[in-house]
């Protein structure tokens, strides 16, 4: 009997979960998220499985922003690009402090 039910079932009860899927054409009180088209999805999802998320490549990102805009010479820079600077580096302090008070 035993033998019967053998076929019937998955020999592994387990698969690969990538959170990002669930929510491709999902909406939630009207707002839709759709992650976009990929020129190569596989890569893509191999990218965020093994090198990271979007929000810890985009951090890696402007942790080397504030070191290049720590040691760069901003004397020739109009007021408008020093503004752009100002506001990037008001956005990179609130992210450290969202990371401090959630334990990152």
């Amino acid at each position: 009997m035993a033998n019967l039910f053998r076929g019937l079932a998955p020999e592994q009860l387990w698969q690969a979960i990538n959170p990002w899927r669930f929510f491709e054409n999902a909406s939630f009180t009207g707002i839709s998220v759709n992650l976009g088209q990929s020129g190569n999805p596989q890569a893509e999802e191999a990218i965020l499985d093994e090198v990271g998320s979007y929000g810890r490549q985009i951090g890696r990102i402007g942790d080397a922003l504030d070191v290049i805009m720590a040691h760069m010479d901003k004397t020739g820079l109009s007021p408008e690009e020093q503004d752009k600077l100002t506001a990037l580096r008001f956005q990179l302090e609130a992210v450290r402090k969202v990371k401090a008070r959630n334990g990152s």
